[in-house]
């Protein structure tokens, strides 16, 4: 038995064909021409959403059979990490003669659907995609199907696509490491959810860490809220509501240490005197921070260039197997962890 073939993208001539109706016909529907009465317009309408066809903007791409543009949809371009990462796609896309189509879904995955639609409209050569919370990558494999290459990072989606990752485990194993050579045996995971992949992984390094100490973290010393520094500000008091409370925290990323950092402070706490505090991420803020924040540093302008390298590579080498990779990362240490605990605080 014959393997199906992969069908392709739906075009003007498929709609025209079902329809039986001229290919000047559907142009004109799509472009929302009053030239084409109701009936007309419904049926053809009917038809375009029954075969999924996608509006191509960029006619000229489609004549030439190439396009100059890749798609960036960022999660949260609010967090400062997402922009570092995006003017780094930015930059080696622009040295290699493409353009950038950014999106930005703000963690909702019904906005990211919409997006990645409208996206698609311009017929972008690939698709860079740091996905939303909550995605179920049943609904995107329909949208994305083989016509665009695509490149997944931070959060995982299977193995559809190429993945690029951070050492989520080892960095996080890293920083609970460090917390418990200065002393610290009460250490908290503070901020993200659990169901995401980047934050699943960072407490697997964190409970690895405390295991090899011979240490098992309390229940209320796993502290969920949104990777945002507003949400940990407003979380920080999870940490005290039993005694005795930890005595540090390894943040989930640095939006969520430096939110963190605040809400000790309206607590009367100071991160580095009395509680120590590590990030993830090492965005710029992080070193200017008060006190700068000891994180794990991944360099996210890099990871940007890198993605940007890797859907590049696959648009040169379209036939090459699927490849996850995972960045390296490193502790920064800095004055937030730092301080001398007591030896009855331990």
């Amino acid at each position: 038995m014959n393997a199906p073939a992969v069908r392709g993208r739906v075009t003007l001539a498929d709609i025209a064909l079902a329809c039986d109706l001229s290919r000047a016909t559907i142009s004109l529907v799509l472009r929302g021409s009053p030239l084409v009465n109701a009936e007309t317009r419904a049926r053809v309408e009917a038809e375009l959403k029954r075969q999924g066809y996608v509006y191509h903007r960029g006619a000229a791409n489609l004549r030439r059979k190439v396009s100059s543009t890749v798609a960036l949809v960022i999660n949260d371009l609010s967090n400062p990490f997402f922009a570092e990462f995006a003017a780094g796609v930015d930059e080696a896309l622009a040295a290699s003669g493409y353009v950038t189509l950014l999106g930005s879904t703000g963690e909702s995955s019904e906005r990211q659907q919409a997006v990645l639609t409208s996206l698609l409209e311009h017929d972008p050569a690939g698709i860079i995609l740091s996905p939303a919370e909550g995605t179920d990558p049943a609904r995107l494999r329909p949208l994305l199907a083989s016509r665009t290459p695509v490149l997944v990072f931070n959060r995982a989606l299977g193995g559809d696509w190429d993945y690029l990752a951070l050492d989520n485990t080892h960095g996080a194993r890293l920083a609970t490491e460090h917390l418990l050579a200065q002393g610290h045996r009460r250490i908290a995971f503070f901020g993200g959810h659990e169901e995401s992949s980047s934050c699943h992984e960072r407490r697997e390094g964190y409970r690895a860490a405390l295991a090899d100490a011979g240490i098992s973290p309390e229940p209320q010393w796993i502290v969920e809220c949104s990777p945002t520094r507003l949400e940990a500000a407003r979380q920080t008091g999870a940490l005290f509501v039993r005694d005795p409370a930890p005595t540090a925290a390894v943040c989930y990323n640095d939006a969520v240490a430096l939110g963190l950092m605040a809400g000790l402070s309206t607590r009367g706490r100071r991160a580095g005197h009395d509680f120590a505090v590590t990030g993830f991420d090492d965005i710029p803020e992080a070193a200017v921070s008060a006190p700068p924040l000891t994180t794990i540093a991944v360099d996210p302008r890099a990871r940007g260039r890198q993605a940007a390298e890797l859907i590049l590579q696959r648009l040169r080498e379209p036939a090459t197997p699927i490849a996850t990779t995972i960045a390296p990362v490193r502790l920064n240490l800095r004055a937030s962890s730092h301080f001398t605990l007591p030896g009855d605080a331990a």
